[in-house]
C-alpha cells in the first residue's frame, strides 16, 4: 500500500490496521480524540501522523510529548518496528490513555515505551533524544519550553510539531522568547496545516 505517496510494507500496514482497530475500540470508553474525527481515523490521524516519520526517517530516539491517543508516537514506533532499531518514548500523564498506549505498543510490536508522567518531568526520565514530536498539545511557545532541556543536551536534536492554519501567529509569539531555525513542511493531509521543524533552539528571555 501507499501512505502519503510512499510505499508501506504489508507488515507495517497490518500493524497500522491493528492499531486503528484498537484505537476505535478504546475510543468508545475513553476520550482518545475528538469524536468528530473518529470515523476518518485513518486519514485524519494515521496518515497525518505518518508524515513525521516520513520527514525524519531512520532509527532515531524519539520523545513524543503528550501522546494521547498515540498520534504521532505509536505511528512512529510502528515504522521503527520495520527497521528493527530506534525507539519512541511516549509521555502521557493520563493513566487511562497511558494504559491504552502500552497495550497498543505491545499488540502491534511497535518500538516504544510509555512514561506516565507530565511532559515537564520527561527530561529527568529520558536523558536524551534525536527527535521530538507533538500533536495538538500546546502552542509553539510552550512546546519550546518543553523541548528546551533535550535540545540543550543534544544540539543536533530536532523537533517536529503539527500545527493548524494559525501557525503564523504562534511562530510570531514564540520568536518573542526564542531564537530558532525553522523549516515549514506543508501537510499533505490537512489543507492549511503544516509540520514545523525546529532546530538550534535558544532562549532569549
Amino acid at each position: 500500500m501507499e501512505l502519503n505517496g510512499q510505499s508501506v510494507s504489508r507488515e507495517t500496514q497490518d500493524r497500522l490496521e491493528h492499531f486503528v482497530a484498537l484505537f476505535s475500540k478504546w475510543s468508545k470508553s475513553i476520550n482518545l480524540a475528538a469524536p468528530s474525527t473518529l470515523n476518518d481515523a485513518w486519514q485524519r490521524h494515521v496518515a497525518d501522523s505518518a508524515q513525521i516519520f516520513q520527514l525524519a526517517p531512520g532509527p532515531k530516539r524519539w520523545v513524543d510529548m503528550g501522546s494521547g491517543g498515540g498520534f504521532p508516537g505509536v505511528i512512529t514506533a510502528i515504522f521503527l518496528a520495520e527497521l528493527g532499531d530506534g525507539w519512541v518514548h511516549l509521555l502521557e500523564s493520563n493513566n487511562k490513555k497511558a494504559s491504552f498506549l502500552r497495550l497498543a505498543l505491545r499488540e502491534t510490536g511497535a518500538r516504544g515505551s510509555v512514561h506516565s508522567i507530565r511532559v515537564e518531568d520527561g527530561p529527568a526520565v529520558v536523558a536524551s533524544c534525536d527527535a521530538i514530536s507533538a500533536r495538538a498539545l500546546a502552542d509553539l511557545d510552550k512546546l519550546c519550553d518543553f523541548a528546551e532541556p533535550w535540545m540543550l543536551r543534544n544540539k543536533n536534536t530536532r523537533a517536529y510539531f503539527h500545527k493548524g492554519r494559525d501557525y503564523g501567529v504562534e511562530i510570531a509569539k514564540a520568536r518573542g522568547r526564542w531564537r530558532f531555525d525553522l523549516l515549514e513542511h506543508r501537510s499533505v493531509v490537512e489543507r492549511d496545516s503544516v509540520i514545523l521543524e525546529i532546530f538550534n533552539l535558544e532562549r532569549l528571555v
